[in-house]
């Protein structure tokens, strides 16, 4: 239960800040001031509907010691509706006090490795990049394949995509992880259930105001790009790889005819790699024990499974099992299971809460 000072804190706030921006300004501060007001809104009108509600219920509460019958009877109606309304309510409020991460209404980087499985896996890799494509396109996301390694069958040996929109990285961070499939190849004569497995890894796209790069610590190297078979090599110079040395990250790109493209798109890697590192690093400071949280980003668990003979999706995480195997690789599901992360998610840090308000 949320106390009723918690409340009048916000409130307080809320306050406060309407005031400074009232006669602060334009500039810096002023732009501060209005992320938080706004920040601040959906708290402060939430909160408002549960100290409304609580009054109410002391109202209510008195009004069942009426001398009429009628009264009482209809209080007491009245406040089992409301006892019954409030845990909901403040459950809502709850949620929506918890602390935010700075990129979750931010765009991401998305990237998709054939694992384990040889061509059966850079399928695979393949079928997953069309599931986010979809669920992006539901979402009215806009989705670019930045760059691709594609398999002699059709696959992806790896692929790198922006996805852009509002409260992207919020969804997407789920997915980070290795991902299983377990089917019977289009190359398998026997019939033979194989087990294959790709690499998703979901980064917050970072601006350059986010994260400084000194020039001197890059390392930059241009070469002729080349295609599969020797088929559209270019005359020019225009392949970048660019070279992070303090940290070794590494981004090579090819994707366009111009250096300059190229230059720009693994910049654009190369910042969201290294923000996505020192999260990483951060992370594993905050939690003794990683495994516990939902989205941690440890690429090297098992997140998911994929089971096409019995036509099942499992999420190892949450124990959840869906038998939608199909809805789900065409992004028409995949928000049931990524709804059910979000969830439980929120609940374990809203217990952390309790826990540490407890101690």
């Amino acid at each position: 239960m949320i106390a009723a000072a918690q409340i009048d804190r916000i409130l307080d706030r809320y306050a406060e800040i309407e005031a400074r921006m009232s006669t602060d300004g334009a500039g810096s501060s002023f732009v501060k001031l209005a992320k938080e007001y706004a920040d601040l809104g959906p708290i402060v009108a939430k909160a408002k509907e549960v100290s409304a509600m609580r009054e109410q219920m002391k109202q209510l509460t008195a009004m069942s010691t009426d001398p009429d019958a009628d009264i009482r009877a209809m209080a007491g109606d009245e406040l089992v509706d409301l006892k019954r309304r409030l845990p909901d309510l403040e459950h809502e409020l709850s949620i929506l006090m918890l602390p935010k991460d700075a990129a979750d209404m931010g765009s991401a980087l998305l990237e998709i490795r054939a694992g384990t499985g040889g061509d059966e896996a850079a399928l695979f890799a393949g079928d997953l990049l069309r599931m986010y494509q979809r669920y992006a396109q539901l979402n009215g996301w806009q989705f670019e394949i930045m760059s691709e390694s594609e398999s002699d069958l059709g696959g992806y040996k790896e692929v790198i995509c922006a996805v852009n929109g509002s409260g992207v990285f919020a969804k997407l961070k789920y997915e980070s992880g290795v991902h299983r499939v377990q089917r019977v190849p289009a190359t398998e004569a026997s019939g033979r259930i194989h087990t294959s497995a790709a690499t998703v890894a979901v980064m917050p796209e970072v601006a350059e105001v986010d994260i400084d790069i000194n020039e001197s610590d890059l390392r930059i190297d241009v070469y002729r790009a080349s295609g599969a078979g020797g088929q559209h090599v270019n005359k020019t110079e225009s392949a970048v790889r660019i070279t992070h040395i303090p940290t070794g990250v590494a981004v090579a790109m090819q994707e366009e005819k111009s250096q300059h493209k190229n230059k720009a798109k693994a910049m654009k890697i190369l910042r969201a790699r290294i923000h996505d590192a020192e999260r990483e690093r951060l992370d594993k400071e905050r939690a003794a024990d990683r495994k516990d949280q939902v989205g941690s980003g440890d690429r090297s668990e098992r997140i998911r499974t994929y089971n096409y003979p019995q036509g099942r999706c499992t999420d190892h995480r949450i124990n959840l099992t869906l038998y939608e195997l199909d809805q789900v690789m065409q992004g028409i599901a995949l928000h049931k299971i990524i709804d059910a992360l979000v969830s439980d998610d929120q609940a374990k840090r809203l217990a952390a809460l309790d826990e540490s308000a407890v101690a």
